[in-house]
């Protein structure tokens, strides 16, 4: 007579959209935050955060240094070190510094477009 193991319980191989993976990794690595504790909370494995930040390193392009101010000014006035200021539909003013490269500028600037 054969035998059937019936296994119950949630399913341990799971898929993760890109967004659910951004979200874990983004609650893992604020500030103040425990990896640990975030893979407790999502149910996946702290290896999994890791490689999944690494992957998401490997795609990032980079920071600029950026200053948002919340209302727009009266007159445009350049912030100090600032090379390019864009000034934003929603009123809000982004500053990008002289020191940073170009291809980072220019990366920064098509971010803000889309």
């Amino acid at each position: 007579m054969s035998q059937v193991t019936v296994f119950t319980g949630p399913e341990r191989r799971r898929r993760w959209s890109e967004d659910d993976r951004r979200r874990i990794v983004l609650a893992a690595f604020s500030p103040g935050a425990v990896v640990t504790q975030v893979a407790r909370q999502f149910d996946v494995s702290t290896a999994l955060i890791y490689k999944w930040r690494q992957e998401a390193r490997k795609q990032a392009v980079g920071f600029a240094p950026v200053m948002l101010t919340p209302e727009p000014l009266a007159q445009p006035a350049p912030v100090d070190g600032a090379a390019i200021l864009v000034d934003l539909a929603d009123g809000s003013r982004v500053s990008i510094g002289a020191g940073v490269s170009p291809a980072l500028a220019a990366a920064t600037l098509r971010a803000l477009r889309g």
